[in-house]
């Protein structure tokens, strides 16, 4: 056959139903390497739990002098804000002197903050009202972790539009979940919770499994396999401008059957861990029946203002958090737990203001001694008070057997706020690591870095530790107060 009746409609011009023909063929790519090898590493090796990375943010800040103890060491007892993490003291690794020193532009103080939080850019702010910062630190390690994974990454929680913390890319801000039935959907629609066998995962049938599929699969031939050599003689006819758009919608084909191929692998391994699942067992999710109203809007104002109600909430989400890493759905959360325009009657035991964000500004000043004494302590209850949501999380993470170790091991989990403290301050922030990292960290310490180093500094050791290691990261080359090339010595 010609390439004038292959490609064209007989008349000799290309058609776009000639050069979309082969897409008639509903298939994938074969099973890619990358798929097996956190199953089967070494030959006879067998590999264990992956290293996950979770993100729990809260807003306003904190109070720094009850958050960090007096002097860098090892921990003995904690300060105030952290008190209810006692019980896993040995897994922290606390963190100061970090700080965000970019530049912004066309920005208030919140979104000044929350540019900044995860992106660490070196300079941040809006043009024609459009966002821009970085790629953020949870989609850096998605654009790797979640290669592996049913979803690359979930972000969800109380944020809103003037405060994204996490991106994409430059200008394309990652939206979050507020509604947990939604992203309880988005993670189980068309599949069943199931608790990973990682030491069967890791024995080499289960890789032949993920690589192999039955005859009647539809998804058994590649679409590019079918119009390769019509794509290579239809390539030859187009000028270097036409060669590079056939390039790029091949690659965007083969973009889309990967994650095709990838989902089927997947389900076929999980088929098999519904038969023989890992030590541990699926988590009780325990979902408010609010959460199952059409209307989501009705419940997020009584999370604003009932304290009760906002502990329910944070409590489902971080049985979600915990569940998609549990089950491997994901091994990238980022977790918004908070919001700056709630009221805590009942958690303030001091003074009459329970507007967070009232407290925040009356709270803060440029130093401590100066700030309204009252709306302080104020701020100091409520962050103790997040803390303990925090630390029953923690607790369910230690608890989960992974088969030898457990989840916690297997997670590196970073505690902290979208600004150091409520008056918008970037320096300084409050950073917890909880979890040993696969033992690539040395935790039951604090570490006190010189003031103003880069928090870019710290997502460079953790993107290290999640395989998406690279030369630097937001500015932790490039800030006037860069440091220790980049990196955070003493953290293994």
């Amino acid at each position: 056959m010609s390439d004038r009746n292959r490609f064209g409609d007989g008349s000799g011009r290309m058609t776009r139903r000639a050069m979309l023909r082969g897409a008639g063929v509903a298939v994938a790519l074969p099973f890619l390497e990358s798929w097996v090898r956190p199953f089967a590493r070494a030959a006879g090796g067998i590999a264990g739990p992956p290293l996950r990375m979770a993100i729990v943010t809260v807003t306003g800040g904190t109070v720094l002098e009850s958050w960090k103890l007096p002097g860098g060491g090892p921990l003995g007892k904690l300060p105030s804000i952290l008190r209810p993490l006692d019980f896993a003291r040995n897994d922290l690794l606390i963190l100061t002197g970090l700080s965000h020193t970019g530049a912004s532009d066309n920005l208030n103080g919140h979104e000044n903050c929350g540019y900044k939080h995860l992106t660490g850019a070196a300079r941040v702010g809006k043009i024609g009202g459009r966002p821009y910062a970085g790629i953020s630190v949870d989609q850096a390690a998605a654009r790797v972790a979640g290669r592996e994974t049913f979803l690359p990454s979930i972000e969800m929680g109380l944020t809103n539009h003037e405060t994204p913390f996490s991106f994409r890319s430059v200008d394309q801000p990652a939206p979050f979940e507020a509604d947990p039935r939604m992203i309880f959907d988005r993670m189980f629609r068309g599949r069943q919770p199931v608790v990973p066998n990682w030491k069967r995962r890791g024995e080499s049938r289960d890789a032949e499994a993920g690589r192999t599929s039955p005859p009647t699969d539809p998804y058994d031939r590649s679409v590019l396999d079918a119009v390769r050599a019509e794509a290579r003689a239809l390539r030859n006819r187009l000028d270097s401008s036409d060669r590079q758009k056939l390039d790029q919608y091949l690659d965007a084909l083969r973009a889309s059957e990967t994650r095709i191929d990838r989902l089927e692998a997947r389900l076929r391994v999980e088929a098999l861990d519904v038969k023989d699942p890992g030590p541990s067992r699926l988590v009780d999710i325990r979902i408010p029946s609010e959460m199952g109203k059409p209307s989501f809007h009705h419940y997020r104002e009584l999370i604003h203002r009932d304290p009760e109600k906002h502990a329910d909430y944070i409590r489902i989400m971080a049985d979600l958090l915990v569940l998609a890493l549990q089950t491997d759905t994901t091994r990238v959360v980022t977790l918004a737990a908070g919001a700056d325009d709630a009221f805590f009657p009942g958690v303030v035991t001091v003074g009459y203001e329970y507007h967070c964000h009232t407290l925040e500004h009356q709270g803060n000043a440029d130093r401590p001694e100066n700030a309204d004494p009252i709306a302080r302590e104020a701020c100091r209850q409520i962050h103790a008070w997040y803390t303990e949501f925090f630390a029953e999380m923690v607790a369910r993470l230690k608890a989960i057997d992974e088969g030898g170790s457990t989840l916690l091991d297997n997670t590196m989990l970073l505690y902290t706020s979208y600004m150091s403290d409520g008056g918008h301050g970037t320096i300084d922030y409050p950073a917890l690591l909880v979890g040993k990292a696969q033992g690539t960290l040395r935790t039951g310490r604090q570490i006190d870095f010189p003031a103003k180093t880069p928090m870019s500094n710290l997502f460079v050791e953790m993107l290290e530790r999640m395989g998406a290691g690279g030369p630097g990261f937001g500015d932790s080359l490039t800030s006037p107060n860069r440091a220790f090339e980049g990196r955070l010595p003493g953290l293994a």
